[in-house]
């Protein structure tokens, strides 16, 4: 289905195109990267130096956030700047190996879940995110004729929602799974259960036997930017690493064995490896073709790293991992580099949020927000280009209306220094972020009154977003 922007959006458009080319802007999205897992990030394990030039010739927020502690989420704010629970994915979408005999249906569920061991009834995640968002492609595209290009992992729906049906001109890889079946080519399970996991990753076919799949995913970015040199491009790299299997090549993994780490240590440092040695190939070729003045590198993750008592990484001094409504499961990496444009080399503190790419980046390129929807972000590019500066933005929230882990469904709201957890099952916790980063004191039971003003507000713009809260279970029965 084709989407239209509206009149007054591309008149805006128009209105702001500048007299220069527009930039080329690439975007870089990790799988599951943790906040320490980069050196610019604090960490004297694993090795990093082409992606720690991003920071020190551009900058790096050191509260920068994923939308959500899960994927799909966060992969949705990131296309459209809308908080996800405004655009209803708020789990990780299940892949069509991983849903049974289900296929795809008609459209997406509406009626509530839970069983009746369960106090809340829950609403339904979505199988895909609909067309009728916009997405960065689709609003460059429009307004200024740019080339687009997703390579990697897409996870926002079935065949009929992948990136060509919103908006980008090329598709590399960008399908249903949410991790790849194999990290060598030719990237399948030959004997899997589901005849997706058969067939491999959607257009990335073996090429090369054993390839490693962060090594082809950079060929490919490598290929369009040779192609598209003379033409703005939008390329979205989202690597399928460092998601899980742990799988790394080994003569890289041996590299990284040293007293005190596993296995698992060694090979997930491999591949936090295979992600700087495409960022460098990419910085490289941008250089080679004299596009790196013109050129914004975003790199981030899609949430916190998976930390399941320090394997396969560390999050600490953050609190727990992925999937967790601590600062582990949310707080990510956040840099920018635009040579001559962004400030070199400042440290940003301003919280900001994966619903921030999608207007930063329209703001970089000269065109305008749609004006017939509500976008939750802010354009980065003012604190950028000066490296300092306030977003006025008065809170961040995050809503994960699911049982995963105890004490079940929970929304968040961070206002300034404070941290407020509410768990809908009646728990509370508060945090001072400034003095206790790492949520070790609960301060709820001894501040009432600011956790019933942050209940209260956060409340307030949920219900404005358009969330779907948890519902009383009326056949809730207590377990024994």
């Amino acid at each position: 289905m084709r989407k239209f922007l509206t009149l007054a959006f591309l008149l805006m458009s128009i209105g702001c195109s500048r007299a220069e080319d527009p930039p080329n802007v690439i975007l870089i999205l990790v799988d599951d990267m943790g906040w320490m897992d980069l050196t610019c990030q604090g960490s004297d394990y694993y090795r990093t130096p082409h992606i720690d030039r991003l920071a020190s010739e551009g900058v790096r927020f050191t509260n920068g956030y994923a939308a959500c502690a899960v994927c799909s989420p966060t992969r949705a704010a990131v296309q459209t700047g809308r908080y996800p629970h405004r655009l209803g994915v708020t789990d990780w979408i299940r892949s069509r190996f991983q849903r049974g005999g289900i296929g795809t249906p008609e459209k997406n569920p509406t009626e509530y879940v839970g069983g009746k061991n369960r106090k809340f009834l829950c609403p339904p995640n979505p199988f895909w995110m609909e067309h009728e968002e916009i997405t960065i492609a689709e609003a460059l595209g429009e307004a200024k004729n740019y080339q687009s290009a997703y390579i990697g992992k897409w996870h926002l729906g079935d065949p009929d929602w992948y990136p060509t049906k919103q908006g980008f001109t090329e598709n590399r890889g960008g399908c249903d799974y949410g991790q790849p079946p194999s990290f060598f080519d030719p990237y399948n399970q030959p004997k899997g259960r589901h005849e997706t996991l058969r067939e491999g990753i959607y257009l990335l076919p073996g090429k090369k036997e054993g390839q490693y799949l962060t090594e082809r995913e950079a060929d490919e970015t490598l290929e369009l930017i040779r192609k598209w040199k003379d033409e703005p491009f939008f390329i979205q790299v989202s690597h399928y690493a460092v998601h899980t299997p742990i799988q790394a090549e080994e003569h890289v993994a041996a590299k990284y064995k040293q007293e005190g780490k596993e296995e698992i240590h060694a090979k997930y440092a491999a591949m936090v490896q295979s992600i700087d040695d495409s960022t460098g190939r990419i910085l490289a070729l941008l250089e080679e073709l004299d596009l790196d003045d013109n050129t914004m590198i975003i790199f981030t993750s899609d949430n916190g790293g998976l930390d399941r008592n320090g394997k396969p990484t560390d999050n600490a001094p953050l609190r727990s991992g992925k999937g967790y409504a601590y600062e582990g499961g949310i707080r990510v990496p956040l840099l920018a580099r635009w040579p001559g444009v962004i400030a070199k080399g400042k440290e940003l503190d301003q919280p900001a949020s994966s619903i921030d790419l999608f207007p930063t980046i329209l703001e970089a390129s000269g065109v305008a927000q749609p004006d017939d929807r509500e976008i939750d972000g802010l354009s980065l590019m003012e604190v950028m280009k000066k490296g300092e500066g306030s977003l006025n933005r008065e809170s961040l929230v995050w809503h994960f209306p699911h049982y995963r882990h105890d004490p079940g469904p929970y929304s968040i709201i961070r206002k300034g220094k404070w941290k407020l957890i509410k768990f809908w099952e009646g728990i509370y916790e508060l945090y001072d972020l400034e003095a206790d980063l790492g949520e070790e004191n609960n301060l709820a039971e001894s501040k009432p009154e600011l956790v019933k003003e942050l209940d209260a507000e956060l409340l307030e713009l949920l219900k404005a977003q358009e969330a779907k809260l948890p519902k009383e279970n009326p056949d809730f029965v207590a377990k024994k």
